[in-house]
């Protein structure tokens, strides 16, 4: 893409700098993305080479080669960037913010980042629930505020919702009034990972093919019925007993596994949800509807869906740290 791409003047660089890749987006006047751009350049996969002597320097070539040239043509724009770029391994710890918290908490907690030549990069803090097990976040606070910003947007009045964002490690943050008071995380999709490809489970699956919505809805009725009651744990294995019994092909196997999993969790969450706020699921839209399906097989009502919220986290939080 060359500048001339850009028809409107880009008011705020904004980044989602994750641990696998990075994204840029130019955003213009009242949050409107102008133009989007995506590298490999996550924070564990940054450039290496002449010139990269530290890694401090490694993140700067990271995003420059991505969006220098809008960075040169606009030196003006603020940066502000969510994600691992904020943790430990990345380019500075931003200190994660303890709850309750809003856009405004966020906004006063960025850690600033001074650029050589270039204004600084504000990076927003993650999310920290202290207590005999506390959780994390790093990321997922941005999402939650584009959901906030999204809902905003197509005026709706934020009130008490229940936003559950399916991923690796998928969160279920519960905001009142605009601020997050609490937050969940099951490791589903971590643990499908490893069940499938590093666990005698997956020496029967044919992994890679189409969805099988049959096995899906198996799993889920499975997770949430009687047999289910011993937990996960203990009907995980059927993935394994049913293939022998040759009741379920090697093909149809993963999203068995698929639904047993999203199901146990959406059972565990289910006598909270029932009569409580109302839900939405942000993420990829594929597996929002996994989730989608599974609340309804709990009798739920179904959810709102909502994806690619990130630049409006990025531009709502920038907005109370008047950047912009």
């Amino acid at each position: 893409m060359n500048p001339t791409e850009l028809l409107e003047t880009p008011v705020l660089i904004a980044l989602d700098w994750g641990t696998s890749s990075l994204r840029a987006y130019a955003m213009g006047a009242h949050g409107a993305v102008l133009a989007a751009r995506r590298s490999e350049h996550g924070v564990m996969h940054l450039p290496a080479g002449p010139g990269v002597d530290s890694p401090a320097a490694a993140f700067e070539q990271a995003l420059q080669a991505l969006c220098g040239d809008w960075l040169a043509d606009h030196p003006s724009a603020p940066l502000i960037a969510c994600g691992m770029v904020g943790s430990a391994q990345g380019w500075r710890e931003a200190p994660y913010q303890p709850l309750p918290s809003r856009e405004a908490d966020l906004a006063e907690a960025v850690t600033r980042i001074e650029r050589p030549g270039g204004q600084p990069l504000h990076v927003v803090p993650g999310l920290l629930q202290a207590g005999e097990l506390p959780n994390v976040m790093r990321g997922e606070e941005t999402q939650i505020m584009g959901v906030l910003q999204s809902r905003a947007n197509g005026r709706h009045t934020p009130s008490r919702l229940l936003i559950g964002l399916p991923g690796t490690h998928t969160k279920w943050a519960w905001v009142d009034d605009g601020a997050v008071t609490r937050f969940e995380t099951f490791m589903t999709g971590e643990v499908y990972a490893a069940l499938s490809q590093h666990t005698i489970l997956g020496r029967t699956m044919e992994l890679g093919g189409s969805h099988d919505e049959p096995a899906f809805a198996r799993g889920l009725r499975v997770a949430c019925s009687k047999l289910g009651a011993l937990g996960v744990l203990s009907t995980v294995f059927s993935v394994r007993t049913l293939g022998l019994t040759r009741q379920l092909p090697g093909s149809a196997q993963p999203d068995y596994l698929s639904g047993l999993l999203i199901g146990h969790e959406v059972a565990a969450l289910a006598p909270t949800l029932r009569d409580g706020p109302a839900v939405v699921l942000c993420g990829e839209p594929e597996l929002c509807l996994r989730y989608a399906t599974a609340l309804e097989a709990q009798g739920l009502p179904t959810p709102e869906i909502r994806s690619g919220v990130t630049p409006l986290g990025l531009w709502r939080i920038a907005q109370a740290a008047e950047l912009v």
